[in-house]
């Protein structure tokens, strides 16, 4: 690679660094490939460009030179919600209107760059945002006690190597340094702190009044570090199968807690002091088998199934280390989301020389069931319809365009204040209208 290609790699690398991550089913980001995007991610085993690292890094050894691709993808969500009985744990209607749209727009880049180092050694790297949300409620909506706004960031740095070892079988490995920074905000009931700490002394009516909440910001972060594998089978050269795997990263982030007690609180501000805080994150292990063939010199057909171990995520426990919350030394809520799979089809089209069609389904299954689902991941079931374009404007560009609508089912939030944990968040019933648009854009540079 030259100094000029090296230095713009590198400014590029800085640039994704500095992006925002997206709302998600679950909180995985699929969304690595503009030209898988056309497809619905039913690609794996095409290896179509350098987004292969991060789908099947045994891809690399179909990519002739040295190649760079660089994409970005912007995301347009739509979560809203209609509550249906909303209450304090005394029973009194909590208010505050349903939150307007808790789904964030956001931009999602990814780079890759691999290197065709002889007929069998390949190495390559990439920089993507494999997990992801942003999920933004006003202070004064009715779940205001279960989740006000939540970000959460990740940079995955994956550098990856791939050998034929026969004309019939290719292997990939990676590794993956990977970054992440958690935001998670709510409302905390300080009038129904005061009333219960004074013994039911306190005036009723500062129950679940916002003008006595206090503002609870948790910001943590943490570097996690896992290895991705991949194999390539090829029937004929014009049919092959593939098997990828992604395993699993534990975050042991720390931070900070910090508070904003109103006026009308200044007493009980002891129970609401800044300190230190920790807490684990598992991230999910993937496996995939993806097939592709190739019908006619114009026409290729391509499939993948996705498991995904989103059952590691069992509940979200943030530790004080300081005197506490309201007196308590940790808060934690129960997640028990279930593994899930993802099943996708795919075609592609080459129009012309120098025009390439895509289009895709898919359908999305989400881990988390009613009982747990909380405002910060509202999302359900997706069923995806993608198209896409590929132009080459030379033998060394390519542009590829892609657009997915994904029609997400309604969501049922089922929050209970009579369970130990939501004693103090309230009841909150009710159901999310969402969907989700991705338009992206990427381009590949032949070295």
């Amino acid at each position: 690679m030259s100094r000029k290609s090296f230095s713009l790699f590198i400014g590029l690398a800085l640039l994704l660094a500095t992006s925002s991550t997206a709302f998600a089913s679950g909180f995985a980001i699929i969304e690595q490939s503009v030209s898988g995007l056309g497809t619905a991610f039913s690609s794996g085993a095409a290896a179509a460009d350098p987004s292969t690292v991060f789908f099947n890094p045994a891809g690399m050894t179909f990519l002739e030179g040295q190649q760079m691709t660089v994409g970005v993808h912007f995301i347009s969500p739509s979560a809203e919600f209609d509550s249906d009985t909303t209450t304090n744990v005394l029973g009194m209607e909590l208010g505050g209107g349903d939150g307007g749209n808790g789904a964030d727009n956001a931009v999602v880049p990814n780079l890759f760059y691999t290197n065709k180092i002889n007929d069998r050694l390949s190495l390559g790297l990439g920089i993507t945002a494999p997990f992801g949300l942003v999920t933004d409620y006003n202070k004064e909506w009715v779940g205001r006690y279960h989740a006000r706004k939540s970000d959460v960031m990740t940079i995955n740095i994956n550098p990856s190597i791939a050998y034929k070892l026969t004309d019939k079988i290719s292997v990939g490995a990676g590794v993956s340094a990977e970054y992440m920074d958690v935001t998670l905000s709510s409302m905390v009931d300080g009038g129904l702190v005061a009333f219960v700490g004074s013994g039911g002394m306190a005036p009723i009516g500062i129950v679940s009044n916002t003008d006595y909440d206090v503002h609870v910001k948790n910001e943590a972060d943490d570097w996690g570090y896992g290895f991705n594998l991949g194999a390539i089978y090829e029937f004929t050269p014009d049919t092959r199968i593939g098997f990828a795997y992604r395993s699993e990263i534990t975050h042991k982030l720390k931070g900070r807690v910090y508070t904003d007690v109103p006026d009308t609180l200044t007493a009980l501000g002891d129970y609401f002091k800044n300190q230190d805080i920790h807490g684990k994150i598992k991230l999910p292990a993937t496996a995939s088998i993806n097939g592709y063939t190739k019908i006619t010199d114009r026409f290729a057909l391509m499939a993948d199934v996705t498991w995904t171990d989103w059952s590691c995520f069992d509940e979200l426990t943030i530790h004080f280390e300081g005197e506490g919350i309201a007196d308590n030394p940790s808060t934690t809520t129960t997640e028990k989301w279930d593994d899930t799979w993802r099943y996708s089809l795919g075609a592609t089209f080459q129009a012309t020389n120098t025009l390439l069609l895509r289009t895709g389904v898919a359908y999305d299954e989400t881990p988390i069931t009613d009982e747990y689902r909380t405002p910060r991941v509202p999302g359900e079931d997706r069923y995806w319809v993608s198209i896409g374009a590929g132009y080459q404007f030379s033998d060394s560009i390519t542009m590829d365009l892609a657009y997915a609508h994904l029609f997400v089912d309604d969501s049922k939030m089922e929050k209970y204040a009579t369970n130990p944990e939501d004693a103090g968040r309230g009841t909150v019933v009710g159901e999310f209208d969402n969907s989700v648009d991705i338009v992206s854009v990427g381009f590949t540079y032949k070295f």
